[in-house]
């Protein structure tokens, strides 16, 4: 079993109200990483991005499975954590030290990928995103991006996709061709078989590898995987 990292620093200023403390959707995620731990071994990733990263505990959980990688100095993948909340990023970092992974979680204030588009371009083996998914009114949305508070890490706007709709088409272009893979989170809101025929569409092979309810919401779990050239 890979173990839950400590975030208990959440509970605590500054992050306490700032920060999105790891929850249902998290653990869901979490558990499909972990029903993929020996494919995501095998794939030897060199290059992990997180998006909106919030406490880090997704990235510091990769960390985890890839620990029969890890030297002294951390796991030999690189992590690059991105979040528009400072504060998130510090937490991300705080959760890297508090879990032994010294320096081996990068982050960087940003929106989405906005600045690595060119860079990370075919370069990533490791995707993951617990978008923004609550449908809300664009307005919200647009103030929540603005604001760059924890607001930003629930507000969607239509159908709490606009952050994955402008997303997923950049897929084929950032992904590994030796198999680079996506996992996100979505809601029955969002619509998931959708999104999954939307990334077909681009020639990623799709599904939904974990569905769960917690309490009105219905969680999915959708993978995405560029064929190896």
């Amino acid at each position: 079993m890979i173990p839950t990292p400590d975030v208990s620093h959440l509970t605590s200023l500054p992050y306490l109200n700032h920060v999105y403390e790891p929850a249902e959707d998290t653990f869901a995620l979490l558990d499909a990483l972990e029903q993929d731990a020996d494919k995501l071994q095998n794939q030897n990733p060199r290059l992990v991005v997180e998006i909106g990263c919030g406490s880090g505990c997704v990235s510091a959980f990769m960390a985890n499975i890839l620990k029969s990688q890890t030297t002294e100095k951390g796991t030999s993948a690189a992590f690059l954590c991105t979040d528009i909340n400072p504060i998130a990023l510090d937490a991300t970092s705080e959760t890297a030290k508090r879990n032994d992974l010294g320096h081996s979680l990068s982050v960087i204030r940003m929106n989405a990928l906005d600045g690595l588009m060119q860079r990370c371009k075919g370069k990533i083996d490791v995707l993951l995103f617990n978008p923004p998914y609550v449908p809300t009114f664009e307005e919200e949305e647009q103030m929540a991006q603005m604001k760059a508070s924890i607001e930003g890490s629930w507000a969607g706007g239509s159908l709490g996709r606009r952050l994955l709709d402008e997303l997923l088409p950049q897929l084929p272009h950032l992904l590994s061709p030796n198999g680079g893979r996506f996992y996100f989170v979505a809601i029955k809101q969002n619509q998931p078989e959708e999104l999954v025929e939307q990334l077909s569409s681009y020639g990623l092979t799709a599904d939904i590898c974990l569905s769960r309810r917690a309490g009105r919401e219905h969680l999915f779990i959708i993978r995405a995987i560029r064929a190896e050239l």
